[in-house]
């Protein structure tokens, strides 16, 4: 039951901070044009273009992390292969943004940061108990052994 709420507490952040995530990029890009700052003689309209553009591209990498992560939490279903890969680098992204903010935003963002990447974990570990383990039973009859009956070892005089 812990694991589900954990799932969807995590997919509820996740979705909020998609939305933070394009709004801040959102006005960055704003920023960036209204004042015409440029850096090493890039065009101010590029850069908030590609403000507004990478605002767009991390707000859905986000949302579909969200997605996932809420789909777990309500069927109560581990992700697949595809899933999996995905909140991983999810995972890995918060993990390095949470080391990268230490030192820009602080510490209440660092600790945000860890919050998101240790509910990510959790459910990625806790999930990962429901994957069928491959076993011998699972094994076809003739699986490690040779045609004529023998296992490979040398027949004994």
């Amino acid at each position: 039951m812990v694991r589900r709420s954990v799932a969807c507490v995590a997919a509820l952040v996740l979705f909020l901070e998609a939305f933070g995530m394009a709004f801040v990029n959102l006005v960055l890009g704003k920023v960036a044009d209204n004042q015409n700052m440029s850096m090493a003689g890039m065009d101010p309209g590029a850069m908030a273009k590609g403000a507004w553009g990478a605002g767009l591209v991390f707000g859905l990498y986000l949302l579909l992390c969200a997605y996932f992560l809420g789909r777990t939490g309500l069927t109560d279903r581990g992700p697949g292969r595809f899933g999996r890969i995905l909140l991983i680098t999810c995972a890995v992204v918060h993990g390095v943004l949470g080391a990268l903010t230490v030192g820009l935003v602080g510490w209440p963002a660092f600790v945000f940061m860890m919050v998101v990447l240790a509910l990510i974990v959790w459910t990625l570990v806790a999930y990962d108990r429901d994957r069928p383990r491959p076993t011998t039973s699972d094994a076809p009859p003739n699986e490690g052994t040779r045609p004529d009956g023998g296992n490979g070892a040398p027949a004994a005089v």
